[in-house]
């Protein structure tokens, strides 16, 4: 776990959440860009499916980064949006929720299912740094080509390689390696893939 900041630490809480320190989550500047994000994303959710220009700018807008050809499906939570990067021709189903306290990079033709969650806030298990309100985040990467399913959910600071399938429900808590199959919770490798099946 991070520590404190120290007596001499002149950061601002935005500048401790973004190296992945301890920060206070209710600081006003921290705030306001999140209720910028969710301004933005309710904007989005309330879009319909013939809105295809507007839906872009608002994404282009609320998101740090995204490919041509990229589809999310409202409804689509976030905390800041700023920090995902989301490349191209990738494909969100209805229900995504990606919490992006720190980056949430997403590679090209990533294909991912409805209500999947990737997490990044980390909370202490101190209990009383929880009841002081005290959290930090850690990145999420997800390679090219990876197939998210329904319902996975993706843990601070996990790595998954590119071509990987995380089957349905899944909880990943620590890094897959590229060309596998992983299931269950947590999840694991069961299935190694080869050039032939890509």
């Amino acid at each position: 776990m991070t520590s404190l900041p120290a007596a001499d630490d002149t950061r601002t809480m935005r500048e401790r959440m973004l190296a992945g320190d301890l920060y206070i989550a209710d600081d006003p500047e921290i705030g306001e860009a999140s209720a910028r994000a969710l301004d933005l994303a309710d904007a989005y959710n309330a879009t319909t499916v013939r809105q295809g220009p507007l839906r872009r700018r608002l994404l282009e807008e609320l998101l740090g980064a995204i490919g041509e050809g990229t589809e999310i499906r409202p409804p689509f939570r976030v905390d800041h949006g700023s920090h995902i990067r989301i490349g191209a021709r990738c494909f969100a189903n209805f229900g995504l929720v990606a919490l992006d306290v720190a980056p949430i990079t997403i590679g090209d033709d990533v294909q991912i299912g409805h209500n999947v969650a990737l997490l990044t806030p980390t909370h202490p298990v101190e209990p009383g740094l929880r009841r002081d309100k005290w959290e930090a985040a850690e990145p999420i990467t997800i390679g090219d080509n990876v197939w998210l399913g329904g319902g996975a959910i993706v843990l601070p600071g996990v790595t998954i390689g590119e071509n990987t399938v995380v089957g349905a429900g899944a909880v990943v808590t620590r890094d897959l390696p590229a060309d596998v199959v992983a299931v269950g919770n947590p999840a694991r490798v069961v299935r190694t893939l080869d050039g032939s099946e890509r």
